[in-house]
């Protein structure tokens, strides 16, 4: 198992390697001459200049790719060139609420997808089969944003049970933090939970037509235990599987979600950075977004290792 999970580490590498190359061509990516789209139109040449060589887009590409690895290296993501702040602070101050709010979320999609893709299966062709499918199928269908704007005025502006925007830090306490999260991770988790169900359905299906299942049954083993220890035990490389690739619609989705209910984290930042063209601040995030799918990719390889003894080695 240790030789399978270093191999895996091995070849993250190239991956990773790629991606800084991609997010380091952001700036000669866009359109035109990044110190004259960050000087703005009033600026004198002198002004471009300068900004050129604060950027170090007067030497060679490759120069400037090596010395930017070389500072990514040792914890530099550079400087904001509208605040003048470290990049890294930046992305330190606004972790907590994207953190926060990405954790709520997969933790509402576990507890809520996977029991109804299991029950879907159980009661496959019924109509609590075609009622949670079709749950599915119309989630999986609307926006996150107009998901977070309905959630906003029934149950803020209408109901005012719970917050319409804004974050509590978790050292303000549980329920304050919990309650401004409740409505963001219901929007981001719709998709989310609709995928995550198709799929646990999908997979409890093809393992409940096993010889072993029907040998369980025949014992006379309970139907909890058959659908929820043997069955989706066995369920659980698929479900692992599209647990880990939604992390990417976590990601995207937290920008959006961010924006309608005014949290102050990571997708708020990048939207921020995205309209004063922060160079060094688009960077930064991409690269650490990056960074965390391969990341949570490597841990899923490792999580098989664990529920399928067949790729141990």
């Amino acid at each position: 198992m240790l030789s399978y999970i270093l191999r895996r580490i091995v070849a993250t590498l190239p991956v990773m390697a790629i991606v800084a190359l991609f997010v380091f061509s952001l700036l000669y990516i866009a359109p035109g001459d990044p110190a004259v789209v960050i000087a703005g139109d009033q600026a004198s040449p002198e002004d471009v200049e300068r900004i050129r060589q604060s950027l170090g887009l007067d030497r060679p590409f490759l120069v400037q790719f090596g010395g930017w690895v070389w500072r990514i290296l040792h914890g530099d993501l550079g400087t904001s060139i509208f605040t003048n702040l470290p990049v890294s602070a930046m992305i330190g101050q606004r972790l907590g609420p994207t953190l926060s709010l990405m954790i709520v979320t997969l933790l509402l999609t576990i507890v809520v997808a996977v029991p109804l893709g299991v029950v879907a299966a159980w009661k496959a062709g019924s109509l609590i089969d075609r009622v949670i499918m079709g749950f599915a199928v119309f989630g999986f269908s609307l926006p996150v944003f107009v998901v977070g704007y309905m959630l906003a005025y029934i149950f803020a502006l209408e109901l005012e049970w719970l917050p319409v925007q804004g974050y509590t830090p978790l050292t303000q306490g549980f329920w304050p933090w919990l309650e401004n999260l409740i409505l963001p991770a219901i929007a981001l988790g719709c998709v989310y939970i609709a995928l995550v169900a198709r799929i646990t359905r999908a997979a409890m299906l093809e393992v409940l037509q096993q010889d072993y299942i029907r040998t369980a049954r025949a014992k006379g083993l309970g139907q909890g235990g058959i659908l929820f220890i043997h069955a989706l035990k066995n369920a659980a490389v698929p479900i692992v599987t599209v647990i880990g690739i939604g992390i990417a619609l976590l990601i995207g989705g937290a920008v959006v979600t961010e924006s309608v209910f005014a949290i102050p984290g990571l997708g708020r930042l990048t939207i921020d950075a995205i309209l004063r063209r922060d160079y060094p601040v688009i960077q930064g995030i991409v690269l650490l977004f990056s960074f965390v799918y391969v990341l949570v990719n490597l841990m899923i390889d490792v999580i098989y290792t664990l529920v399928d003894p067949r790729i141990r080695y």
